[in-house]
């Protein structure tokens, strides 16, 4: 039915429950079926396993979300990296959720004075961003800003592109 994209923080997980929840159908998110695989979160997985890893799990996660959830996935942010993954969104209705960098920032805790990563991970976010938003937008099927607005909002416009292919019994195509 839907399948969210975008960047950490967008509110994918959260926008895209609230999106099942009101069209009446299931949710799947790759991350959380990433970590049921491993048996351990995300970040442990990173840290321990390193990023190939986790990323050799998000595709996989990705592959049978994409294939077998009925109703709204939420993909992990770089999961639009791999070419077998972008293969697979082909045709899909993948609705990216832009974020800008200040509300990526925000929302991800890296706005206030001393950042939770030491380094510069400011400046490695703007670079994500600015790597990953041309794949994002080229797989979009509909684009919802998500910058200063909540889940419920973000949620309703999701809906709402959603329900405007609805047919006159309401079904999507």
């Amino acid at each position: 039915m839907a399948i969210l994209i975008g960047p950490p923080g967008a509110g994918k997980t959260t926008a895209g429950a609230l999106v099942a929840a009101s069209l009446g159908t299931g949710f799947g998110d790759t991350d959380r079926v990433v970590e049921e695989m491993a048996g351990q979160p995300v970040s442990d997985i990173f840290v321990q396993d390193g990023e190939p890893a986790f990323r050799a799990l998000e595709r996989e996660a990705a592959a049978r979300l994409i294939t077998g959830q009925p109703g709204v996935v939420a993909l992990g942010s770089g999961a639009v990296l791999d070419p077998g993954t972008r293969q697979l969104l082909a045709g899909q209705r993948v609705v990216y959720l832009e974020a800008g960098f200040a509300a990526v920032a925000r929302r991800s805790g890296l706005d206030g004075p001393h950042p939770p990563v030491p380094g510069n991970p400011r400046g490695r976010l703007r670079q994500m961003l600015e790597e990953r938003r041309p794949v994002y937008e080229g797989l979009a099927w509909r684009s919802v800003r998500t910058d200063d607005r909540d889940p419920a909002e973000v949620a309703a416009l999701v809906v709402a592109e959603i329900a405007a292919l609805a047919g006159p019994d309401g079904t999507t195509p």
